[in-house]
């Protein structure tokens, strides 16, 4: 059976289960019991062939201070559980049932139960489930042989993805936001590939020993799925997986997949990334993300307010909007990056052009472009994700760019490599298929162009916003034209002052002598005729002024203290192709053709 197969499989069973709990819980409830007991199952199922050595050893060294060691011996595992049942076991005494299973819950080793803990909700719902006895019902189908989630059975990829399926199925049962728990797994296997694309040398040898960070977890998918990648081009490589999860239930599923298989589940941690930073100081080879879309950070405002004011914090450079907090995540990767890691976070499309020169947004941009830490920008097909139909876009983030690839910046149009679902999943209509996959990376691998690969200069995403001043009408010089009838003006921009770019041509504005309007310096602008221009930064300022605004303003000049450095990415702009208007005989001849049918249809409808 396929992998995929298998997963279905399984998934469509457990997810049956959920039926025994109609009339006793609400729908959007059956997730808090289903996800905890698959977990449990999960546990019970991996230590089953070493239960008696378990049961042996803790009779055997009861006393030993250590016995934790020794049981984890026993058990082959990092984990253990010192009770006498099982899930099938449990079932043999139904009048003492929900007392027996919190005693058997209760008899995992430390690590375990603080997993479980984190299933809040489902406690409560035991003696609920125990008070309208439906609890030995959900049990028997959980030991039952359609439901084994014995490692022979069901291999840890599986079950990792078995989890993610069933996530995905119980929040979209209820409108929750599936995707900020759920990547699917082709977006992340692109990613992966992306990310060790000029990584192979570097992961060959006996010894190799790499760190990978996700600063918003969810299940551990991603760090799963880099796992796999690195152990398929070298079996003997380490990868020391680190993730920082808010959800509750998520981060218990995470840890516990990762303990299952044997990583070091102590790396998972619990919290807000963004306000409570368990890995604060610490960098990675590797970082990994897809952190939500258009989440507030509103409760997180004043911790990240005080790291911005650090030299040194994450958020230095500088603020997003207060409605969306993705772009604190894309500084995140880039403080938690060694000096020669790699990170492929995913943005929708605000990020690549929100907020006027001088904004936090342009700001953000401006550090990492000038900083030389951008690689490459992929777009991703829409609808390819469950729970949003948007753009959405993968960052390529290096700190040690090869020589060829220095000062530059590669846009990959990858919008139209997908396949069309049979069915779709909530918003999911489309995949990108393996050789999508494998045309993406090869476009990146080889940093070409070509009609969907395009590569740029940093310094062509940047622009110095100026401010032209105007005299009162009654003071202005006589003029040819009025150009702000012919072109339409920006938006004023913030005061931030700023050094000269570190990694592109210095084309700030210069401090001059004399005003570039000609003739003596007017007493007095006219605020009602204050206009803005966007000079790119590889022109002189002076050259564009006298093209572009002096033959419509004669007597205007710059305001040279109100001059801001700006970047944005206009990605659509580079990739959009012109496509005519049909001509208008055909479309005539169209019209025509439907009318003529609609008057059929009329006529068959009325009987005329």
């Amino acid at each position: 059976m396929s992998l995929a197969a298998t997963v279905s499989e399984k998934a469509n069973l457990i997810w049956a289960i959920a039926d025994k709990l109609t009339g006793v819980f609400k729908p959007h409830q059956y997730g808090e019991v289903i996800l905890p007991l698959t977990v449990i199952r999960r546990f019970d199922s991996v230590l089953e062939p070493g239960k008696q050595a378990v049961l042996d050893a803790c009779k055997q060294y009861a006393d030993s201070p250590l016995l934790d060691k020794l049981l984890e011996k026993a058990s082959g595992y990092a984990f253990y559980n010192t009770s006498p049942f099982t899930f099938a076991r449990l079932l043999d005494a139904p009048a003492d049932l929900e007392a027996n299973f919190r005693a058997y819950c209760n008899a995992f080793s430390p690590n375990v139960r603080q997993i479980l803990e984190r299933f809040k909700p489902f406690w409560p719902h035991l003696a609920t489930m125990s008070e309208k006895n439906v609890l030995y019902m959900v049990l028997k189908e959980f030991t039952t042989s359609k439901a084994d989630l014995h490692p022979d059975k069901v291999s840890n990829l599986e079950m990792g993805y078995i989890f993610e399926e069933l996530i995905r199925r119980f929040s979209e049962a209820h409108n929750e936001d599936a995707g900020q728990h759920y990547t699917p797994r082709e977006v992340i296997e692109l990613m992966v590939n992306l990310l060790f694309t000029h990584d192979s040398a570097a992961l060959s040898g006996a010894s190799v020993t790499k760190s990978i960070y996700d600063p918003a977890c969810g299940t551990g998918g991603m760090l799963s799925v880099a796992q796999e990648h690195i152990h398929s081009l070298n079996s003997r490589a380490s990868l020391v997986l680190c993730g920082q999860e808010l959800n509750d239930e998520t981060f218990a599923i995470c840890k516990a997949d990762m303990l299952i298989k044997g990583n070091e589940a102590d790396f998972i941690k619990s919290g807000n990334t963004l306000s409570d930073d368990q890995f604060a100081g610490q960098q990675f080879d590797y970082i990994l993300s897809n952190p939500p879309f258009g989440r507030e950070w509103k409760n997180e405002k004043a911790a990240v307010e005080r790291e911005a004011k650090q030299v040194d914090g994450r958020f230095s450079a500088g603020l997003p909007s207060i409605s969306d907090s993705q772009m604190l995540f894309l500084q995140t990767a880039v403080a938690r990056l060694k000096p020669e890691g790699r990170a492929a976070i995913i943005q929708n499309g605000s990020p690549l052009f929100t907020g006027d020169a001088g904004s936090g947004p342009s700001e953000i941009r401006r550090f990492i472009l000038e900083n030389d830490f951008l690689d490459a920008i992929i777009a991703l097909p829409n609808d390819i994700f469950y729970n949003t139909g948007i753009a959405t876009y993968i960052w390529v983030l290096s700190k040690a760019k090869s020589a060829s690839r220095r000062g530059k910046v590669q846009l990959i149009n990858a919008n139209g490599l997908f396949e069309k679902r049979r069915k779709s999943l909530g918003n999911k209509r489309n995949d990108i298929p393996p050789a999508a996959i494998a045309e993406i990376c090869q476009l990146y691998g080889d940093f070409a162009e070509s009609n969907i690969s395009k590569i740029f200069d940093v310094a062509d995403f940047g622009y110095t916003k100026i401010t032209v001043e105007r005299p009162a009408e009654s003071e202005a010089a006589p003029e040819s034209a009025d150009k702000s009838e012919q072109r339409e003006a920006p938006a004023p921009a913030a005061l931030v002052p700023y050094a000269a770019p570190s990694c592109v041509p210095d084309t700030a504005p210069k401090k001059r002598g004399r005003k570039p309007g000609g003739g003596r310096k007017p007493r007095k602008a006219d605020a009602s005729r204050r206009d803005t221009e966007n000079v790119p930064l590889k022109e002189d300022i002076q050259d564009y002024f006298k093209r572009e605004v002096l033959p419509f303003a004669p007597d205007a000049w710059i305001d040279e203290s109100k001059s801001r450095v700006g970047y944005e990415i206009p990605f659509t702009r580079y990739f959009y192709e012109y496509t005519p208007p049909r001509p208008a005989a055909e479309l005539a001849v169209e019209i025509r053709e439907l009318e003529m049918e609609l008057a059929g249809h009329l006529a068959n409808l009325f009987g005329e």
